[in-house]
């Protein structure tokens, strides 16, 4: 059944006239660009160890060269090459430390000074008028911080240490799909 169903296909496709495709028949635009064919110059704050100029939409604009003898729409002659702006993701900080964070969440916890640090005000001034929830809430918020599940308010990231490991929530609901090759 499957083959006579297939047959009729491929000998219409056999018959479609024959056309070869290059990279001029397409419109080389620079935000359509593959990997390989451009580098970008991203540059780093040394404090945040982050891209500089990184907006509250998680999107930095880098300059960026194309690899030598191609150009794209919307770019400008450059000494290397064509230069052009691209918006890539970053990570947005606003200046907390990770590791502030977590000693003030061990030593000064019951006071809550972890949450006025991190932004959240009023259960600050819960956690300081019941001495940390009588040092329950001093424990859960400290395993909160630590797991990075509790971040700035204003839903900035932590600045990171160097060697400190940057977690990231994975969300799986009804829209998410897997294939078989995932698992």
């Amino acid at each position: 059944m499957k083959q006579q169903l297939l047959l009729p296909i491929l000998i219409s496709l056999a018959q479609l006239p024959a056309t070869s495709w290059s990279i001029e028949d397409k419109e080389l635009t620079c935000k359509n660009l593959e990997v390989g064919q451009y580098v970008c110059n991203d540059e780093r704050d040394p404090e945040t160890q982050e891209i500089k100029n990184c907006h509250k939409n998680r999107t930095a604009s880098v300059r960026c060269e194309t690899v030598a003898g191609l150009q794209c729409d919307g770019s400008q002659l450059g000494p290397n090459g064509t230069e052009f702006q691209k918006e890539v993701p970053c990570v947005y900080t606003n200046g907390k430390s990770h590791r502030t964070a977590v000693l003030l969440s061990i030593f000064l916890g019951m006071l809550g000074a972890d949450r006025f640090y991190l932004g959240y005000y009023a259960i600050g001034l819960l956690k300081f008028c019941t001495m940390g929830l009588l040092f329950v809430g001093q424990f859960v918020d400290f395993i909160l911080i630590a797991t990075q599940v509790v971040g700035p308010a204003d839903s900035s990231d932590y600045v990171m240490g160097y060697r400190t490991p940057r977690f990231s929530r994975m969300w799986v609901n009804n829209e998410t799909y897997f294939h078989s090759s995932d698992l």
